[in-house]
């Protein structure tokens, strides 16, 4: 487990630069999103999500997490079918921010093109150096404010 600047970031997770995260078991692909992007959220009040069976492209957006400050994207870290997901996130939307990498998980994928996508995805060192680019500018931001 890595922490930078107080984000927690599973060091078995893939990442992708739009915050989502990919666990790998096999060709199933558990898809969540980050611990910086829910702090970033704040209070996440409603997800809108894909079906199950849909077909996702790597990097497409199919899914968008509302918060009370603004509306996010979900992008699909890994391409494939949509296997299932998370129902327990439409009673209790504040799992994605209690439990990101746990209980607030989003929705599984059956890759169809697994070990050439992992390698569009960051991993171990580049996740920090990541991280900490992100961290950078959103104090930025907040500076401009």
């Amino acid at each position: 487990m890595t922490e930078i600047k107080g984000y927690t970031l599973p060091d078995d997770l893939y990442y992708h630069e739009e915050h989502s995260w990919a666990r790998v078991d096999g060709d199933k692909i558990t898809v969540g999103m980050t611990d910086f992007f829910q702090k970033e959220a704040g209070d996440i009040v409603f997800v809108d999500l894909p079906e199950e069976e849909d077909e996702v492209e790597q990097g497409e957006v199919c899914g968008k997490i509302q918060s009370r400050k603004w509306i996010g994207k979900l992008v699909a870290p890994i391409s494939g079918e949509i296997l299932e997901i998370n129902e327990e996130l439409d009673d209790d939307t504040s799992l994605i921010n209690t439990d990101p990498y746990g209980k607030g998980w989003i929705l599984v994928i059956e890759a169809s093109d697994l070990d050439e996508e992992l390698g569009n995805l960051m991993h171990g060192d580049a996740v920090v150096e990541f991280i900490e680019k992100e961290i950078k500018r959103a104090e930025e931001e907040k500076a401009k404010g």
